[in-house]
């Protein structure tokens, strides 16, 4: 005497979650189920969840808006966004690269004086060792404006560690205010710094290099706070959502990858 195995074959309706109880008479239970496992294997059933998905994240995004579509596709946990964190770390390096340029040493440093000629009213000549006021102003005037870029995108920053960096920023030039101001430089009540050219260059060069090309100075702790908020945006762009220079979308973390690689 045989086995006998009754298969159902109807087909109005799915068994893929019906729990696989045992029916009198049918010692296997309904076997329609691996119908339902040929469809997920042959992929239609991932189109048709994808489909619905589909239809579903577009109808929120037309209630919502374009704001939320970009949330809620975003696996973000970057306060800022990944070109708001770029900004930052480009005027940090702009920063940095003008306060370095104060603290050259040598015969390529700003503050290496020159030797100048001068003819009195009997015609005697001399030669003196001056500072060239004209090349200072410039490269302090290129420091002013960088600090105050550098200084309104870091304040701009939603990422509290970064405004943090831009406070202390800022609490290194209060503690120098008076300082700057015998050099034609003011300390406005925004933190930004503004310099009178006429008043800079008749101060005393050795004051402006004393701030600015001594180690350890005022222009050196800018140097190293600048350094300081491009490590720490470049910390915050590891984790903001970018894309890449074909266009296409790409993240900072491997479960990225992995959510797309089942669609």
């Amino acid at each position: 005497m045989g086995i006998r195995i009754n298969v159902n074959a109807r087909q109005d309706y799915s068994y893929l979650f019906q729990s696989m109880t045992t029916n009198s008479g049918n010692s296997l239970g309904n076997l329609n189920f691996l119908s339902d496992y040929a469809s997920i294997k042959n992929g239609s059933y991932g189109k048709l969840m994808k489909a619905y998905y589909a239809k579903n994240t577009a109808d929120k995004t037309t209630s919502a808006g374009k704001d939320t579509e970009t949330k809620k596709n975003s696996i973000s946990t970057a306060a800022d966004s990944g070109k708001t964190l770029s900004k930052i770390e480009k005027a940090a390096g702009s920063m940095k690269e003008s306060a370095d340029s104060l603290l050259t040493k040598g015969s390529r440093s700003v503050f290496q004086k020159k030797n100048v000629k001068s003819t009195d009213e009997t015609g005697k000549t001399t030669v003196s060792e001056e500072y060239d006021t004209d090349a200072i102003y410039k490269a302090v005037s290129g420091f002013v404006t960088d600090y105050n870029d550098l200084l309104s995108k870091t304040s701009a920053a939603s990422s509290r560690t970064l405004q943090s960096k831009a406070d202390t920023l800022a609490s290194i030039t209060s503690a120098n205010a008076k300082l700057l101001s015998k050099v034609g430089i003011t300390v406005n009540n925004d933190n930004t710094l503004s310099i009178n050219e006429e008043t800079f260059k008749k101060s005393d060069m050795a004051t402006v290099k004393n701030l600015f090309g001594t180690t350890g100075a005022y222009g050196y702790k800018v140097s190293a706070q600048a350094s300081m908020i491009d490590y720490t945006a470049g910390r915050e762009s590891t984790k903001s959502n970018t894309y890449t220079a074909n266009g296409t979308y790409s993240n900072a973390y491997s479960a990225g990858n992995i959510l797309n690689s089942f669609f």
